[in-house]
């Protein structure tokens, strides 16, 4: 075969067979295949499109382009949740032990923040010794035992993926459903799972703005990894605002311990837990319904058995064993630590989510490019919702920073992400709808 033929074969609109998909992966892989032909191939599937058939070759071929996980000696279901990314997202950080809690084995591959969100690796790594690159061994001892782990994406996990999406970045072919759909995809299913839940988000703070969009890149993701044989549900989830009160590195990491030990639970991030992770005991059988699994998840918070794998995987992974107890001792403390008080007297209509992860990198917190250090004490705490009535002296978020400078300019920021108004704050449902493999076949016969 011959990259070039497969390249205009694709080009000109034409199908390409999945013995053509796994050549052009295996050589994206081993470097074969020139930078300028991948380029090429990314830019012809752009424009002309990736049948269903061509989706699930294409993610099972870069899937299979590094290591796929097994696990005959762990005697749990294995799990997963998905995110496509947003402002205050914890999501993973308190579902996951929850999940081993009840029984189920979740071996998370993480990311960093891309773009304006904030990545999960990135504030495990605000925990002093926390090593999100385990050795393998341990890695598979703490799904067996603890029942969870957090790793990032090592150079065996999807390797074909890495070097398409740094290409993908730099040309512009980055936002077409049928490279996203392979690229999240490949890393997930080579965790070798029993199911996935994925969460979609939609709205200022997503990559997805429009509800539209975000329901057909769940419908896409839905039906490919169900057809790659990986049972699979998906939401469309708001992001019209921060999911939880705080948005940052260190300060999320104390929100979710905060979380997990029943100090303080923010409500829509609560809502969101419990629908995602009753989702997987439910479809593992491990509860027999979605109900059930949802109360579930709520009894391991109540118990502390959530908090107590949280903290047996901290520790497995290299940071402090008494972390929950005095979280203040190991995280990160920003020096400069002020309220930002609302401008007017109303009630808040509206949020820039998006601005406010921005507002995040610019203090510190995030990477404008990838060498960039991040500053783990820096984001922001107590955000306030959409709803909240606020006066001219109601604190809408407090800001930590490293100087006067820079939290001044982060309180302006969060000012101006904020609408105030005295307008009804319109019906604004944080998950809307479910997608499933049942839902997409009717979907498909009523067409």
């Amino acid at each position: 075969m011959l990259a070039q033929e497969i390249i205009r074969k694709k080009r000109d609109g034409g199908p390409v067979d999945r013995a053509e998909i796994d050549f052009m992966v295996r050589g994206i892989t081993d470097g074969s295949i020139t930078e300028g032909q991948v380029a090429a191939m990314t830019m012809a599937i752009f424009f002309s499109g990736l049948s269903s058939e061509e989706r699930v070759g294409l993610t099972l071929a870069m899937r299979d382009s590094g290591s796929v996980m097994d696990w005959p000696d762990v005697d749990r279901p294995i799990v997963d949740k998905h995110s496509t990314g947003g402002i205050g997202d914890n999501v993973t950080l308190v579902l996951a032990p929850a999940l081993a809690a009840c029984g189920a084995g979740v071996p998370s591959i993480a990311g960093r923040g891309l773009g304006h969100t904030g990545g999960t690796i990135d504030k495990l790594e605000a925990i002093p010794g926390f090593d999100p690159f385990p050795a393998p061994d341990t890695f598979r001892r703490l799904i067996a035992d603890v029942g969870c782990a957090m790793i990032g994406q090592t150079d065996e996990i999807a390797p074909a993926d890495r070097r398409m999406y740094a290409i993908r970045d730099i040309t512009a072919t980055a936002d077409t459903l049928d490279l996203i759909t392979p690229s999240i995809l490949s890393k997930k299913l080579a965790e070798g799972l029993n199911a996935l839940v994925l969460d979609v988000k939609c709205g200022t703070g997503a990559f997805m703005q429009t509800r539209e969009d975000a329901i057909r890149l769940a419908e896409a993701l839905v039906e490919v990894a169900n057809s790659a044989g990986c049972q699979t549900v998906a939401y469309v989830t708001d992001m019209n605002q921060p999911l939880a009160s705080a948005a940052g590195n260190a300060v999320e990491i104390l929100n979710a311990i905060q979380f997990l030990t029943g100090d303080h639970a923010d409500p829509r991030l609560l809502t969101l837990t419990l629908r995602l992770g009753g989702e997987l005991l439910s479809m593992t059988g491990i509860s027999r319904s979605l109900a059930e699994g949802e109360a579930m998840i709520a009894q391991s918070f109540s118990s502390g058995a959530a908090a107590v794998s949280f903290a047996r995987m901290v520790v497995a992974q290299g940071g402090p064993s008494d972390l929950l107890e005095r979280p203040h001792a190991h995280l990160a403390q920003a020096d400069i630590v002020v309220p930002v008080l609302a401008e007017t007297s109303g009630t808040i209509i509206g949020c820039d989510a998006r601005a406010i992860g921005l507002a995040v990198i610019e203090l510190g917190g995030g990477r404008r490019v990838a060498s960039d250090r991040i500053d783990h004490s820096v984001g922001y705490i107590g955000l306030a919702e959409i709803g909240a009535s606020v006066g001219a002296a109601t604190p809408i978020g407090y800001v930590h920073a490293r100087n006067a400078d820079d939290a001044d300019r982060a309180a302006d920021a969060l000012r101006a992400a904020y609408t105030i108004g005295s307008a009804d704050v319109p019906e604004n449902d944080l998950i809307g709808r479910r997608i499933d493999a049942r839902s997409l076949k009717a979907m498909g016969a009523s067409q």
